[in-house]
């Protein structure tokens, strides 16, 4: 091979490297009121809002989670207790507490009136199945059986929809392997993969030759950062595989044998859907905050893991160290946002919560009404948002779980007439049908 012929496929490689995971083009952030940045953050499996936002003035909550359930706050003046709920002082916050691992990163932004908690959110959906509701969750259309009212609509995405909505305002980017189901539609939006396959394109040595090649050269620092994201890439890849042996050997007591837990298992690891996991969300969090504060003002990002059937813990365990994990990275988010968190909303959903009831596995089942969390510097914060009713047997969905009383296309389409001032009709283009409720979010 001709040394010119070597440098060109090796300067092919070094710059594919360089930004190795952006499969698509590259957008101009417009420099207009379209600067507000939106990120929705998909939890796939179904998290436990029950054990994230507290409520922990109530009996029934104790009674119903014998061994999962986190204390209540210490009293004031007493001696603290890291293993209790923090209690939140805000509108509508009395009697509720936060999960103790979500505290030093996320308290600081509740101070500061950054993040708001809206209990009793979620869908119409009541099949409780994860790839159902996510599917339905994503399309953000009626349900099911319900065609009269989006003709040409099905197999199209909310957020989709929504850069159409904005016109030339929109700069949508997916941060997953693949287009999104929200993503999907008219509207041409790359994705930029964060997790990659764990495997390296280049041994030591012909990393080091690349470096050499660029070295002194303006492509230097780029080929630098290529090379830094993809040993990112592949160290949390294997956080996720080690991750993921570990559930298996924790599980390991409740025999995997048997063929009841053997499939529970398998569902499990299919609810996330090969989404990111939450173990080092925070060097992601901090690469699309970058990428949001340059170059992107509509993002989407999932997480998986939150499918807790079995030794869910309680204020620490499994769902202990994702809540951990996923504070970091909020909080990381909005630190690398630097001036652009002024007017970035990021919004954090499930697709369903879980069973108010702890079951016999020290877990909670699939349930329904969950708690969706709004950050950034542009959300009024320090508050419980939307509708809330008392949480007691009575109330429950179908003695079973939470009931949804903030519908989550109502709650989203508000936010979205908010932050880029988007008509009836442009409204319309997003949730068919569905009238937004503006809950002061933003």
């Amino acid at each position: 091979m001709q040394r010119r012929h070597h440098l060109q496929l090796l300067g092919l490689a070094g710059l594919a490297l360089a930004s190795p995971l952006i499969s698509s083009q590259a957008y101009a952030l417009p420099a207009t009121e379209a600067d507000t940045r939106f990120l929705l953050v998909f939890l796939r499996g179904g998290y436990d809002a029950a054990n994230v936002l507290v409520p922990t003035s109530s009996d029934f909550y104790y009674a119903s989670r014998p061994t999962i359930a986190i204390r209540r706050p210490a009293a004031a003046g007493g001696m603290p207790d890291p293993q209790a709920a923090v209690a939140l002082e805000g509108e509508g916050a009395s009697g509720w507490g936060l999960h103790p691992a979500l505290a030093p990163a996320l308290l600081p932004l509740w101070q500061q009136r950054q993040i708001a908690f809206i209990p009793f959110a979620g869908t119409e959906d009541l099949s409780r199945s994860h790839f159902e509701t996510q599917d339905s969750v994503e399309a953000g259309l009626p349900l099911p059986g319900d065609h009269a009212t989006t003709p040409g609509l099905r197999g199209t995405g909310f957020l989709n929809r929504l850069a159409g909505a904005m016109g030339g305002r929109a700069a949508p980017v997916a941060f997953t392997d693949g287009l999104p189901a929200v993503l999907t539609g008219p509207a041409n939006v790359p994705n930029v993969s964060l997790k990659g396959t764990g495997r390296t394109p280049f041994d030591a040595r012909q990393s080091q030759l690349l470096a050499e090649m660029y070295k002194g050269t303006r492509f230097e620092s780029v080929i630098a950062e290529g090379f830094e994201l993809r040993q990112t890439v592949a160290q949390e890849a294997d956080a996720m595989q080690k991750r993921d042996a570990a559930l298996r050997a924790g599980m390991a007591g409740g025999d995997m044998a048997d063929p009841g837990m053997a499939a529970r298992m398998q569902e499990m690891e299919a609810a996330n859907r090969r989404s990111l996991s939450a173990k080092g969300f925070e060097v992601e969090a901090r690469r699309m905050a970058g990428l949001m504060r340059d170059r992107f003002n509509l993002g989407f990002i999932d997480v998986g893991g939150w499918d807790t059937h079995v030794n869910q813990g309680g204020a620490q365990g499994q769902l202990a160290n994702l809540l951990q994990n996923l504070g970091a990275g909020i909080a990381g988010f909005a630190e690398e946002s630097g001036p652009a968190w002024n007017k970035t909303v990021v919004v954090v959903v499930s697709e369903f919560g879980r069973t108010f009831r702890e079951n016999g596995t020290r877990g909670t089942d699939h349930g329904h009404g969950t708690a969706y969390w709004a950050a950034g510097g542009a959300v009024r914060g320090g508050r419980l948002a939307g509708e809330q009713v008392a949480v007691n047997a009575g109330t429950l969905n179908q003695n079973r779980d939470f009931p949804v009383l903030n519908e989550y296309r109502a709650v989203l389409g508000g936010v979205f007439r908010r932050i880029y001032g988007l008509d009836d009709a442009r409204l319309a283009q997003v949730f068919p049908g569905v009238k937004p409720v503006d809950i002061g979010l933003v």
